[in-house]
């Protein structure tokens, strides 16, 4: 069971004080979070790709390069690349550049992207948001597997017989598919055997069972190995010493957050009744002292299937030693309680089989 922590390197103003941290300041500081995590034995980072003035990672392999230097053990991913609208040939080498200076920790997280700013950045067309990113998937994993590429598309100029460089450390480089819920989406993972990252972020996480179990239905059509197969989280949380603490401090910029973003796509307005029962154990949001989260990510491993969990945090901007704290909780106190619950119910699962 890998633990990790997922951040959309947040700027919009602190709710305290009216302040706006500059995007400079918020890449040195994630930075320095990536760094505390491999400190305290976190086991991966994801940086999310945006192009809005509230996000400051535009380019995650950039900020996971930066940290790569400065780290040991945790493996560094984006959460997720926006495949749709980027160039599989310049993500590959992004990547496979990470991965040499990190000594074979680099991973790709693709998705569609919930936000759209990318496609008129990047001139693609909005209508051709599905097939944009079947097509980069396709030529990115054909590039993992092979030096030389042969290939043409719809929407990208062809490439006949060329080299793609640098190679990465890693025989395979990991590739996840992103996914909010979309069924294609998991099937296409499956029919791939790539690893999936699930964002459950809102109502119970239970009700994605069902959607694991389609993944590994169509894997295992595909001829995949289940055994091999990976199921992530990305899920909002918040670790303090006492859940009343960890309640306290997270709501004011978790609301921020979650208006803001409503305000843009119509959804309810967000108070502390509907952050409190997000929280309760059966929620999505997994705030509050070291026991209480990590009991609902055992949960969530046992009856889900979820093998990685990703806590992202925060979601809108706190202070930085508030997420630093939040850090190093889950790294020392929440993590090896869950990795040694989910040892012994493994082991418990083997001897009853």
């Amino acid at each position: 069971m890998e633990i990790g922590i997922t951040s959309f390197v947040d700027t919009k103003p602190d709710i305290h004080t009216g302040e706006l941290i500059s995007h400079a300041q918020r890449l040195r500081e994630v930075v320095e979070e990536i760094v505390l995590a491999d400190q305290v034995g976190l086991d991966v980072f994801g940086v999310g790709e945006h192009h809005r003035e509230d996000y400051a990672a535009s380019s995650p392999a950039m900020v996971l390069a930066a940290a790569a230097a400065q780290t040991k053990n945790i493996r560094l991913t984006s959460a997720v690349t926006v495949l749709s609208s980027a160039d599989p040939v310049r993500v590959f080498q992004d990547f496979a550049t990470l991965d040499g200076l990190s000594n074979g920790r680099a991973e790709i997280m693709a998705g569609r992207g919930s936000f759209i700013e990318s496609f008129p950045l990047f001139g693609y067309d909005l209508n051709d948001y599905g097939e944009l990113f079947e097509e980069h998937l396709e030529l990115l994993l054909k590039i993992r597997s092979s030096e030389k590429v042969t290939w043409k598309g719809g929407h990208r100029p062809a490439i006949n017989n060329l080299g793609v460089y640098p190679r990465p450390v890693q025989d395979s480089l990991p590739v996840w598919v992103g996914s909010g819920g979309n069924q294609d989406s998991a099937i296409r993972a499956g029919l791939l055997g790539l690893p999936l990252m699930l964002a459950i972020i809102g109502g119970s996480p239970m009700h994605f069972e069902p959607l694991v179990q389609l993944y590994k239905k169509a894997a295992a059509h595909a001829g995949h190995d289940e055994s091999n197969l990976k199921v992530g989280s990305h899920s909002i949380g918040f670790v303090a010493e006492n859940t009343e603490l960890a309640a306290d401090t997270f709501f004011p910029s978790t609301q921020y957050g979650m208006n803001k973003l409503g305000k843009e796509r119509g959804w309810a307005h967000y108070d502390r009744s509907s952050f409190d029962a997000a929280r309760s154990f059966d929620g999505a949001l997994y705030v509050g002292d070291p026991e209480t989260v990590a009991q609902k990510i055992i949960h969530l491993r046992k009856n889900v299937g979820v093998t990685r969990f990703m806590m992202y945090v925060p979601l809108s901007t706190m202070p930085h030693d508030q997420v630093m704290r939040a850090i190093e909780l889950l790294g020392t106190e929440v993590a090896p309680r869950v990795r040694e619950e989910i040892c012994k119910w493994e082991a418990e699962m083997e001897n009853a089989i």
